[in-house]
């Protein structure tokens, strides 16, 4: 939300004193409540999560549904009716929003920009980082004069924040003008938890501590033609000490290749030029199928069969990055040479204390198995710095492993503790100005490499997929090359949504200019 979409809600006409003073009758109903009144949402473990719990959690639970539907009573509710999403953290929650936007959409509701003429209201929330937290807080304090001064307008909070029991506690406690609250298991059940919402006169509130099941066949409103992403699965086994993911999206479960290969030869077959295949740690897919021995390098060698221009996954693990997946990249053809291999410290100390359960002599191993293999490969990264204890060698371990690895980029952060995560309970010893200190010469580092990478495509001619206009510029057409590398150039607009030939006249450090090809001008 912007400063002037803020000054317009100010501007918001008061309501109906009467239905104002129904709301806070209602409101002040959800005050008195206590959190042992919302238990059965949390089924047996309303509480903070539990890693040791958490590890013991088994698979039994876990149902594979085809059946997603949409009931008959519920099929118009949302006729005449206006919906905004507001969407916080990785593709995994971007995806999630194009799922609900699509439940909503058959629903009957409509999409708008603005909260002014929204009818209901969805934050899909972050739990990996405090910042992503404090923001959705934040609007939540920004949407309350709306709510008040529109009492009908459904409000609802969602996604990974509403699986830990502190934020729920908090929103109760200070947030009471939000209606809804779900978690990332029960997004199916987005239709009947709307009714409640607008029929009931309290705060709904159902998160449900569960593995999560994976259910087929739900709608999806994409953003554009031209990429898509695919979840193949959900979860996460890995535990690391930093990380709630574990505790908010739950075990590791993966879809049946079948389904996946459908989604995306329906995909291919409606001129999507891009699919990234998605998970919280997309490559440990199929080691959860009983009855195969399958692996997500056994998917991509059938997915790049399939007539789709460009295919990618995220994120990866690199404990999970195995010799098969390695040789079936390596085949090329519509698999990008880019990869993104989170290593998080170059310290193995350090490792150890994050649980990541490699070393790094393991993971340089790995990157000399994939340069060997894919020469041409762009690797990209995530390092934390500051974890609890990381010393100024441990710290100079990192930039050593960067410069040896020669990452073409990475996404850099300061460690900050996660309520509910074993580094939690450690004292966060790194003062914040040594964080900071440490995080600038990484950049630094990051910065310079990005900056080398790109050089080498001076004078080149490279295939762009043009996605659409530069932020920056309308009059700029901005697209991708297979390495993930940001191209800006001018041309006709007719060429976005396809994959065009741009030869490269300057470098910069995380982006390229060009201008197209004479070949590609003269196709088009």
């Amino acid at each position: 939300m912007n400063e002037q979409q803020r000054k317009e809600m100010s501007q918001i006409r008061q309501g109906n004193p009467a239905d104002v003073k129904s709301e806070q009758d209602n409101l002040e109903r959800i005050k008195n409540k206590k959190p042992d009144d919302f238990v059965k949402y949390f089924q047996t473990t309303y509480e903070t999560p539990n890693l040791n719990k958490a590890r013991k959690r088994g698979k039994q639970d876990i149902k594979y549904h085809e059946d997603f539907t949409i009931p008959d009573e519920l099929q118009n509710i949302g006729q005449g009716k206006k919906y905004l999403i507001r969407t916080y953290g990785c593709q995994m929650n971007e995806h999630d929003t194009e799922v609900m936007a699509g439940i909503l959409t058959e629903l009957g509701f409509e999409s708008t920009s603005d909260a002014n003429e929204a009818d209901i209201i969805l934050l899909n929330t972050c739990a990996i980082r405090e910042n992503a937290e404090n923001k959705v807080f934040g609007e939540l304090g920004h949407l309350k004069p709306l709510k008040q001064n529109r009492p009908d307008l459904i409000l609802g909070v969602c996604g990974c924040m509403s699986q830990e029991e502190s934020v729920v506690n908090k929103i109760l406690e200070k947030h009471q003008h939000v209606d809804l609250i779900f978690g990332t298991h029960n997004i199916h059940r987005l239709p009947q938890l709307i009714q409640e919402a607008i029929f009931g006169k309290e705060m709904v509130v159902e998160v449900w501590s569960k593995e999560g099941d994976v259910i087929e066949n739900l709608p999806k409103a994409r953003n554009g033609k031209t990429k898509a992403w695919v979840n193949i699965m959900y979860g996460c086994d890995k535990f690391c000490t930093y990380c709630i993911v574990p505790m908010t999206r739950g075990k590791e479960r993966s879809r049946r290749p079948e389904d996946i290969i459908q989604e995306i030869r329906h995909l291919a077959a409606q001129g999507y030029q891009e699919v990234t295949l998605l998970g919280q740690n997309v490559n440990a897919y199929g080691k959860d199928l009983a009855d195969m021995d399958y692996g997500l390098g056994d998917l991509m060698d059938e997915i790049r069969k399939i007539d789709i221009p460009r295919v990618r996954f995220t994120t990866s693990h690199p404990r999970d990055f195995d010799d098969r997946l390695i040789e079936v990249l390596a085949k090329g053809g519509n698999l990008m040479p880019y990869i993104h291999l989170p290593v998080q410290s170059g310290s193995s100390e350090v490792l150890k204390r994050m649980n990541r359960k490699y070393t790094r002599e393991s993971y340089l191993e790995l990157v000399r198995k994939i340069k060997k293999a894919i020469p041409h490969a762009a690797l990209t990264t995530d390092i934390i710095v500051g974890f609890p204890n990381e010393t100024e060698e441990q710290f100079e371990e990192t930039m050593t492993l960067y410069e040896e690895v020669g990452f073409e980029g990475a996404y850099t952060f300061i460690y900050s503790p996660r309520e509910g995560t074993p580094a939690a309970k450690k004292e966060d010893n790194v003062p914040m100005d040594v964080k900071k200190q440490r995080l600038y010469r990484l950049n630094e580092r990051v910065n310079q490499y990005s900056r080398e990478a790109l050089k080498k495509y001076q004078d080149q001619v490279v295939d762009v997929l043009v996605e659409g206009e530069s932020k920056n510029n309308p009059d700029v057409l901005a697209g991708y090359t297979p390495e993930s590398k940001l191209v800006n150039f001018r041309g006709p607009k007719s060429v976005i949504g396809k994959i065009v030939k741009v030869k490269i006249t300057n470098t910069k450090s995380w982006t390229l200019d060009g201008e197209m090809a004479e070949e590609a001008v003269e196709v088009n």
